[in-house]
């Protein structure tokens, strides 16, 4: 299959300047705000996002250490594999959260509930609808009875190796 390459749309400005210590998952970040800065280029896109309360960001891991089939994530004490995880070093390095919307001023999408890195390449925006995107009898695998404790769980060095 021939390669797939993608080029950033924007970048993601963020308090978070370190992998340690960051929040695992949006719900454990709803202190933090940051902003998008969607490239001029690319602006024009961005009409009528303002009537949407939350967004799906697609990133670029950009400090990712290569990829780890299996790995012991930060909810877990055992291994699990990557498909069947959210650790950050996968075979693309692709990441998504799913932040809310608070403003727009121009080309910049000022969000909440920020996860992610600063300095983030952004791969794509999307609106989150909850009618296409919430499946809330769907199973959790082996998160289920792992996720208390979530908003206080962050990062360590563990995937930066």
């Amino acid at each position: 299959m021939e390669p797939v390459t993608f080029y950033p749309v924007g970048v993601v400005h963020s308090p978070h300047k370190a992998l340690a210590g960051m929040p695992v998952q949006p719900p454990s970040a709803a202190e933090f705000t940051g902003e998008i800065e969607i490239f001029p280029e690319y602006a024009e896109g961005l009409l009528d996002i303002e009537g949407f309360s939350r967004l799906m960001v697609f990133y670029h891991l950009h400090k990712s250490t290569g990829p780890l089939l299996t790995a012991t994530p930060f909810l877990d004490t055992v291994p699990h594999g990557v498909f069947a995880s959210r650790i950050p070093r996968r075979p693309n390095a692709l990441g998504f959260s799913v932040v809310r919307l608070l403003s727009r001023e121009g080309n910049i999408l000022r969000i909440g509930d920020v996860d992610i890195l600063d300095g983030t390449p952004v791969l794509d925006v999307k609106p989150y609808v909850p009618e296409f995107d919430a499946y809330p009898n769907a199973s959790s695998g082996w998160f289920s009875g792992k996720l208390s404790g979530l908003a206080e769980k962050r990062s360590d060095t563990r995937f930066s190796k």
